[in-house]
């Protein structure tokens, strides 16, 4: 089956395959690539992540991540916010997570409140937040910290001010009230 001949041994050497315009045509026009893009275990990122492409995560993000598809794996920690088209943990996520598709596995932890379209928990998950649906998550804006109101402010700085003042200014609050 195998032997050497001169024409085998010509025949064996490498030549580039005949037709390169697709290859050449898919790098012009900036289509996505199949693979996902990968942050190993050993890796440790400070900073946001933007990608159109997949991404699979290992190691630790401490940032927002923004991509196709994010995969945390059993060992990946993202601090932030995730958003993507479909988002599946396996890991740990603390922070809010923005997908159309939001998948939970056996053994993922997530700190944080969940905006998607569909939500999937498997057994063993543990989830601490709330949960929102709506029909694009990924265009709805994200939930927003409270603000203290004036009456909280004003109650702060009465009471760490002067007592004779906060009680004259209790006082005062009190009796235009009652006029």
């Amino acid at each position: 089956m195998f032997t050497k001949s001169k024409e085998t041994s010509s025949a064996s050497s490498y030549t580039p395959p005949a037709d390169t315009s697709r290859a050449a045509a898919s790098r012009t026009s900036g289509a996505r690539s199949s693979a996902a893009s990968i942050i190993c275990n050993d890796m440790e990122i400070k900073g946001s992540i933007n990608s159109e492409g997949a991404l699979h995560i290992d190691g630790v993000v401490e940032g927002d991540v923004t991509a196709g598809d994010i995969t945390i794996g059993a060992t990946g920690k993202v601090i932030g916010e995730v958003k993507a088209d479909a988002v599946k943990v396996k890991g740990e996520v603390l922070g809010s997570i923005r997908a159309r598709r939001v998948e939970l596995e056996t053994g993922a932890r997530v700190e944080g409140d969940i905006l998607h379209a569909s939500l999937s928990i498997q057994p063993n998950a543990i989830f601490e937040g709330q949960v929102k649906h709506s029909d694009d998550p990924l265009k709805t804006s994200g939930p927003k910290p409270a603000k203290p109101s004036s009456s909280d402010m004003s109650s702060k700085a009465t009471s760490t001010s002067d007592p004779k003042t906060s009680s004259s200014s209790a006082s005062t609050a009190h009796s235009t009230a009652l006029s």
